[in-house]
């Protein structure tokens, strides 16, 4: 029975399909920008790494662009294949439940985060070849999202490995540290790693996604209680805010106060104020 009381047409599309517009064109993007830094690798050897490949030297020569090439670079056909299949897996699922606009987003962040991170943790000479930023995004980001997801990769053909999204995540942060430690010259790729993973996260907090973090935590503890406040009236702060700081203030001095209950006092004359 159809809703609609249309017939089906050939140009009819599915209700259920999903529209990977971004993500195969990220794929697609990146194929054909290593593919023409291949050639530009076989003419001039150097020109990619001194010219296109982030690095904090090659800012303070004024090369911006950087910014903007390094993220479609990719240190070898092993790294580009890697970064694919990673990409495809998991960036299937976080375009579908992000949607495309987040999802482009989503690794435009990652990309960014990890060329601050190789900025701010690198030597000025290093080079970052900095593809992997977004697709470290989009793996946090599948981690936060469906953490106790269990994904079956498969190391040989008899023996299956089963892991949870929440700890490949974490086993790729700390290769991500080890690796931050241990190549710290040259042209490298994982510096842009832990940005990419950072941004990850919170851009999936941000979306409401994952555990309440600290900050979180904190700010609605906040909200909630200036929505209390505004909803007392004078006597029943006095009551319950005021009164213990009285209290405090005659056993132990008014320098007793910390700031927060000295803003207490500032909101009982408010209240005062009001009931006048």
């Amino acid at each position: 029975m159809r809703l609609s009381g249309r017939k089906p047409s050939s140009f009819t599309r599915s209700w259920a399909q999903r529209q990977r517009v971004v993500l195969l064109t990220l794929i697609g993007v990146n194929v054909c920008a290593f593919l023409l830094q291949l050639v530009l690798e076989s003419y001039q050897p150097e020109f990619v790494r001194a010219y296109l490949g982030l690095s904090k030297n090659g800012l303070l020569s004024a090369y911006a662009w950087q910014f903007f090439t390094a993220p479609f670079l990719h240190d070898g056909a092993w790294h580009l294949l890697a970064n694919t299949i990673v990409l495809y897996l998991l960036g299937r699922d976080v375009e579908s439940i992000l949607g495309q606009r987040h999802f482009f987003f989503l690794c435009a962040a990652g990309a960014i985060a990890g060329e601050l991170g190789h900025l701010f943790m690198m030597p000025g000479a290093t080079v970052l070849l900095a593809a992997s930023g977004g697709v470290a995004a989009v793996l946090m980001a599948y981690a936060t999202i469906l953490p106790e997801l269990e994904l079956t990769a498969m190391l040989s053909v008899v023996v299956p490995l089963r892991i949870k999204a929440k700890h490949l995540a974490c086993g790729a942060v700390a290769i991500s540290a080890i690796l931050l430690l241990a190549d710290r010259s040259g042209t490298v790729s994982h510096s842009a790693y832990l940005g990419g993973c950072a941004a990850g996260w919170l851009y999936a907090h941000l979306l409401g996604f994952g555990r309440p973090s600290f900050l979180q935590r904190a700010l609605h503890q906040r909200k909630t209680e200036t929505e209390r406040y505004q909803q007392m009236n004078a006597e029943q702060f006095i009551a319950e805010k005021v009164d213990p700081l009285l209290e405090k203030i005659s056993r132990k001095g008014l320098r007793s106060l910390s700031r927060s209950e000295r803003r207490t006092l500032v909101r009982a004359r408010e209240k005062l104020v009001e009931l006048a």
